[in-house]
């Protein structure tokens, strides 16, 4: 029947809009297919992704899974050896095409739909494994339609399962582009000519650009017909012309190139008014950036860089300091940082890379460097060397400004690992705004990272409830290069956990030749003598050599208390009818470490978890695995930490505080 439909709206297209001189078609494809493995050596039992990865010829489209008032989807068949098995095909997004009042879904552009591979457990270690398929599809311009066909081969060799590093990037930017499963529950109603859709949705979690409803379910609503999309609260509401709606409907939400995959049940759906659009929201994840910013200035991992900024405000309270400057410059270096750390990361998103906050953590170069820097700041607190710096550096730090700018830049980069309360859903929804938007939010958590030393430049009075200085300045620095010393430690572990034993050995190495090269300094800075940096530049320079040879390692996965998390277990366990406490952390993330042992990991909520039969598995992000970087935004959460609870017979997990407590997991796990 649809291909009865197709033909005789082809025709009645050609025959209306097709002038006497068209020519034919040239010779096709005009949509070349390539058939892609994500990994040429899969391992026994394990599952592949596969990529059809299309490109139209200019002019040409092919069609959704739904193509609308007219097309056909594509069809598959497979040839596949004993035992293995594919799922259905997953699309991106498509875009809507007008032609003579009928409604399209197409993809005139580049696209990849995806196919997961099952390999089975029988299969043999260096054994071929040739997959074939053929698929059918239409390609159509404007004018003219033309059924073609494309036999695909590809043998692959039962293996390690190892993917190169280039093939994974560009199988992530095409995951990127599929609709994301929405997770709760959608609700319509017929009312009358009215298709009305609810479709639950965080108010911070805002969303930019156009919405549209793609529907899957054939008849439920008129595809050509206007839709209104409005944003009310914690729900999305589609208004559209109704056809014959029953049963469950289901379809995507796309605003912009973003998708989510949704299914609804008939049921009540009140109508909405609109809604101001995404800058309330904006206004909303703003204002909880700037609290988290300011509750982060009392989070374990941005106190040691806390310490340097203590001295110089204790040294604003001196009449000839300009502590207003001063201030201002510490500000602004925040902010600085925060904005080129959220630009980045929008932009490496932008380019179909999973990651969220923190992602320059993920990198051992990163955190060799970090480690260097964070001992030279314990060395010279600690009274070895001071810092000489160039003749109009030290007139811009008299004037109170290089230095606070510096040490304000250094406290947003080191805060980076934190995700506190408040904070982690306004990054959440910044990751859905426009970039605008996002580089606000990304803002305003600068801005409350900087607000306290703001109001200290600002209020006399609260300067003046600051100790005048004196000689206490010298034992309170070398007291404060303790947290400095121990925050170096922590990046050396960090370090070994990501590069493994050789990234230790170069850490070590590196910091032995700073602490040599700074030593140095120190003993002709002592003699008074002058060009004493001069002499260390050389082992500086050596001991930042090792980050061109360190390189992530696969991490070696124990958990004393739970299990490694995947959403194939979660959704195992969650069947067998168990409570599930899924955490979501990072070897680089202090939060997250310091929850573990103070929480997690102590003996009583050890006892209560096994009392209950509460099932826990972790996922760890510290080199920044794509899948669950996936799996942590579909919770509005840009990094770690994540904490969900899945109770039984619940649809939606319930996301802890960011800050656990052992009655917090206890409670829930004797409520079974």
């Amino acid at each position: 029947m649809a291909l009865l439909r197709f033909v005789l709206m082809s025709l009645a297209l050609w025959l209306a809009t097709a002038p006497a001189s068209a020519q034919p078609p040239g010779k096709g494809p005009h949509v070349r297919i390539e058939l892609i493995a994500e990994t040429d050596r899969p391992a026994a039992g394990s599952e592949v992704t596969l990529a059809f990865a299309s490109t139209p010829e200019r002019g040409w489209h092919a069609y959704w899974e739904n193509p609308g008032d007219a097309g056909l989807p594509v069809r598959a068949q497979w040839t596949l050896p004993t035992g293995a098995t594919t799922d259905p095909i997953r699309y991106p997004v498509p875009q809507r095409l007008t032609i003579a009042g009928l409604m399209n879904y197409v993809y005139e552009a580049p696209f990849a739909p995806l196919v997961t591979l099952h390999v089975p457990a029988e299969a043999k270690p260096g054994d071929p494994f040739p997959v074939r398929v053929k698929l059918d599809y239409l390609v159509c311009t404007d004018q003219i339609c033309v059924p073609e066909k494309a036999e695909l081969a590809t043998t692959l060799t039962i293996g390690d399962g190892a993917i190169p590093a280039d093939r994974r990037a560009r199988f992530d930017g095409w995951r990127a582009a599929l609709p994301k499963p929405l997770g709760a529950q959608a609700t319509y109603q017929r009312d009358g000519a009215m298709f009305r859709l609810g479709i639950p949705f965080p108010a911070a979690a805002s969303l930019a650009g156009e919405g549209y409803f793609y529907p899957l379910t054939q008849n439920a609503i008129d595809y050509a017909a206007p839709q209104r999309v409005i944003r009310e609260g914690d729900r999305v509401v589609v208004e559209a012309a109704a056809k014959a709606p029953s049963g469950a409907v289901n379809g995507v939400l796309a605003f912009g190139d973003r998708g989510f995959i949704v299914q609804a049940i008939p049921g009540t759906v009140p109508p909405a008014a609109a809604s101001g659009g995404w800058l309330g929201a904006t206004l909303l994840a703003f204002l909880g950036a700037v609290t988290g910013g300011l509750i982060l200035n009392i989070m374990p991992c941005v106190f040691p860089i806390l310490s340097l900024k203590a001295l110089s405000l204790a040294k604003s309270n001196d009449a000839n300091a300009k502590p207003r400057g001063e201030a201002l410059a510490y500000t602004a270096g925040v902010i600085a940082v925060c904005l080129a750390l959220g630009g980045a990361l929008l932009a490496i998103r932008a380019a179909g890379a999973t990651v969220g906050w923190a992602f320059q953590l993920q990198d051992p170069r990163i955190i060799l460097i970090l480690l260097l820097l964070m001992t030279g700041i314990a060395l010279n607190l600690a009274g070895l060397f001071e810092i000489g710096a160039p003749g109009f550096v030290n007139r811009a730090a008299a004037r109170g400004h290089g230095g606070a700018f510096a040490t304000g830049a250094l406290a947003a980069f080191v805060a980076t690992p934190c995700s506190g309360p408040f904070m982690a859903s306004a990054l959440g929804a910044a990751l859905i705004l426009p970039w605008p938007a996002a580089l606000a939010i990304f803002a305003g958590l600068g801005l409350g990272i900087a607000l306290p030393f703001l109001l200290l430049g600002f209020i006399p009075a609260l300067r003046r409830r600051l100790p005048k200085p004196g000689a206490w300045m010298i034992r309170l620095r070398h007291i404060l290069s303790i947290p400095m010393f121990l925050t170096a430690l922590a990046l050396l572990w960090v370090l070994w956990r990501q590069a493994g034993s050789l990234g230790l050995i170069l850490g070590l190495g590196s910091v032995l030749i700073v602490a040599l090269g700074l030593w140095t300094v120190g003993v002709r800075q002592h003699k008074g003598r002058s060009f004493a940096w001069l002499f260390a530049l050389p082992a500086l320079v050596l001991a930042i050599a090792p980050a061109a040879f360190v390189r992530p390692v696969a991490l070696e996965q124990k958990f004393a208390h739970g299990e490694r998390f995947s959403e194939a277990r979660l959704a195992a366990l969650r069947a067998q009818g168990r409570p599930v406490f899924a955490y979501f952390t990072a070897d680089w993330c202090l939060t997250c470490k310091v929850n573990e042992k103070a929480v997690i990991e102590t003996a009583p909520v050890i006892r209560a978890l096994a009392k209950g039969k509460v099932a826990v598995l972790v996922g760890d992000w510290t080199n920044g695995d794509p899948e669950l970087g996936r799996f942590i935004e579909r919770h509005n959460r840009a990094g770690v930490p994540l904490y969900l609870w899945y109770a039984p017979g619940t649809v939606e997990p319930e996301i802890l505080p960011q800050i656990l407590s052992k009655s917090l997991l206890t409670e829930r796990a004797a409520a079974r």
